[in-house]
């Protein structure tokens, strides 16, 4: 059954949350300066949520301010240190690519690189994945078409796979902080306990698909190749960005409370679904900030967080590790969204039965 929904907002506040989201889901697109600084425009972006709504406490500002580096899901702490344990051993990683993949064959080595990478973001978080990733890609000497493919597909898996646990990805640390109170109490291991076997056989899935490309022949320039390494500085850098961003998923996930409980809550699982279709081109650690909900029953909080873990592989802006391996091995729009689209909407798909006709 379906829960209902709240009593109606006030026009003032529908309005105001309203516009705020709007701006959420339009400026980084509009300014390039606001994507190049997306996580301080959404901490005020969720300042001004919180306000509009008058849900300030010394709980929330408390809550925002500890829920990037509690031990609980500790997202801070693993991006920073598995990205120094990364750049330690970033100058090895081609060696072992090159030998591994001449142990295994292309094809089996395909299928092990989509899902050892799918299921390890979960404990090395999405974002040291695509940086492993992306290394790995350089690495490989096959066509361009062919490169891309798999570093497509694989982020499709990294995507699904650091949901598994709240050190994974942002998305799923907001979604264990908005639900660790009353009724669902959920811990470390909530999301594996109600996704994992989603998880597991869309990620071996995603496997298997892989081991169906035709590597071919490298010509010259014609593969990936990687920009700069990072430094010590990007390290750090990176981790006091994403406490920033989580941080701002706090806030926002507060202050869109309101909204979430008079109109969300009420839709049905399979609506909810197909809508985080949109996070092809928004990211959907902000978009589980704006939806999620401990009022929602199971079945409608499935229903988002697959929707929106599917549907965020399908473009470059709709996760975190595509943004990275996109930028690192400067792959075009046009060229994700080629692979990227048919995949997904296929994937979404086959789930959509799975899910809510089985």
């Amino acid at each position: 059954m379906e829960t209902l929904a709240a009593a109606p907002l006030s026009p003032l506040i529908t309005a105001g949350l309203s516009a705020v989201l709007l701006a959420v889901l339009l400026l980084p697109f509009v300014f390039k300066k606001i994507e190049h600084e997306l996580e301080i425009f959404l901490f005020v972006m969720g300042v001004v949520a919180v306000s509009i709504s008058g849900l300030w406490s010394g709980h929330l500002v408390r809550d925002a301010l500890l829920d990037p580096i509690r031990l609980k899901h500790p997202i801070v702490e693993a991006v920073l240190i598995a990205g120094l344990i990364f750049r330690a051993l970033r100058t090895h990683i081609r060696g072992y690519v090159t030998a591994l993949e001449r142990l295994l064959g292309t094809r089996l080595f395909f299928f092990f690189l989509v899902v050892f990478l799918g299921l390890l973001s979960s404990v090395i978080t999405a974002i040291i994945a695509a940086l492993v990733l992306s290394e790995v890609a350089t690495a490989l000497h096959f066509n361009r078409k062919t490169e891309v493919k798999l570093v497509v597909v694989t982020c499709f898996s990294i995507g699904l796979g650091a949901v598994l646990t709240p050190v994974g990805e942002p998305l799923a640390t907001i979604a264990v902080a908005k639900l660790q109170g009353e009724p669902f109490h959920a811990g470390f291991w909530f999301l594996l306990r109600e996704l994992g076997w989603c998880v597991l056989a869309g990620v071996v899935a995603l496997g298997l698909f892989s081991m169906t490309f035709h590597p071919g022949k490298e010509t010259p320039k014609s593969h990936l190749e990687q920009d700069a390494p990072e430094s010590l500085r990007d390290v750090f850098v990176r981790a006091g960005k994403i406490y920033l961003f989580v941080m701002a998923l706090v806030l926002l996930g507060a202050g869109f409370q309101p909204v979430i409980d008079a109109y969300v809550i009420s839709l049905p699982s399979g609506l909810l679904y197909w809508i985080n279709t949109v996070s092809a081109v928004l990211d959907n650690a902000t978009l589980t900030a704006a939806e999620i909900s401990p009022k929602m029953a199971l079945p409608q909080i499935r229903a988002v967080l697959m929707g929106l873990l599917i549907a965020g592989g399908m473009l470059i802006p709709g996760n975190i590790p595509n943004i990275i391996s996109a930028s690192k091995l400067k792959i075009g729009s046009r060229e994700w969204a080629v692979i990227g689209l048919p995949l997904g909407f296929s994937i979404m798909a086959i789930y959509y039965v799975v899910l809510f006709h089985f």
